[in-house]
């Protein structure tokens, strides 16, 4: 894990420069360009405000309302972690002629897809503070986010890892992968408020290095508090002994990429 770090902080002007690149081509022939990191997230919300205010008014705790912004401050992050492993999951395959090459360091792809996925959040990020500040939700404890944030990035980048290493060989990866992270959705605490699950389900969303991510955002978010330091700081044991296991399996495969891709 420590080479992979190395590597990884040695590679970082690649990096830079392929997230650069990645974040240009994504918009590349649109109208509003960059924009659109701003316009998306802003539709998602208003999207949300309108189907869970007018369309679908169910009687909810008032621990979560208004519902949209409790729910918009599990899905921005949930969305940075789906799209990275979902597009991680094929990035070497994609980069094949890049593999290839003797001197490309092939986990720098990987990498990439999740920053550039992070940049997207952090620009959304914005949105979704201005209408907490609007609804007065939003307080000082905000200024802990780079602590969830950072879980997150390297359980991300860890399982990111794993999953495309894996892909390279198995290709049914990439088939059964959204059906898997559609139920790992519904086992995060992304619709529903995690402290008012029964007591047998929260047993097993405590395995969910996730939930205590996400639950930490909404706690900094929406309840302006921070209760769950102990288990954000369990996730943060977890994020790391995934990011190992990612590291470790990547590594025992690298040689081997070259061939399969």
């Amino acid at each position: 894990m420590i080479a992979q770090v190395r590597a990884l902080v040695r590679y970082r002007p690649l990096i830079r420069s392929l997230v650069g690149r990645e974040l240009k081509a994504r918009y590349r022939g649109s109208v509003l360009g960059f924009l659109w990191s701003f316009v998306n997230p802003l539709l998602l919300l208003l999207t949300y405000g309108l189907v869970f205010t007018y369309m679908l008014p169910v009687a909810r705790t008032g621990q979560v309302e208004p519902y949209f912004l409790f729910l918009f401050c599990g899905i921005l992050p949930w969305t940075w972690f789906n799209s990275s492993v979902l597009e991680a999951s094929g990035v070497l395959i994609a980069g094949g002629n890049l593999i290839k090459k003797v001197l490309f360091p092939a986990e720098v792809l990987p990498v990439v897809t999740v920053l550039t996925n992070m940049v997207q959040f952090l620009l959304g990020l914005p949105i979704l503070l201005a209408f907490l500040a609007v609804y007065g939700k939003l307080g000082p404890l905000a200024l802990l986010l780079p602590l969830p944030l950072l879980v997150q990035l390297v359980f991300t980048l860890g399982v990111s890892l794993l999953v495309s290493a894996l892909t390279v060989h198995f290709r049914d990866i990439q088939s059964i992968l959204s059906h898997l992270l559609h139920v790992w959705f519904f086992a995060t605490p992304v619709l529903y408020f995690y402290p008012e699950t029964p007591p047998g389900l929260k047993a097993l969303l405590r395995f969910n290095p996730l939930t205590h991510v996400l639950y930490s955002y909404q706690e900094m978010l929406f309840r302006g508090a921070f209760t769950h330091g102990r288990g954000l700081l369990l996730a943060a044991v977890a994020s790391l002994l995934v990011f190992a296991l990612g590291a470790f399996l990547f590594d025992r495969l690298r040689d081997t990429f070259a061939e399969e891709v």
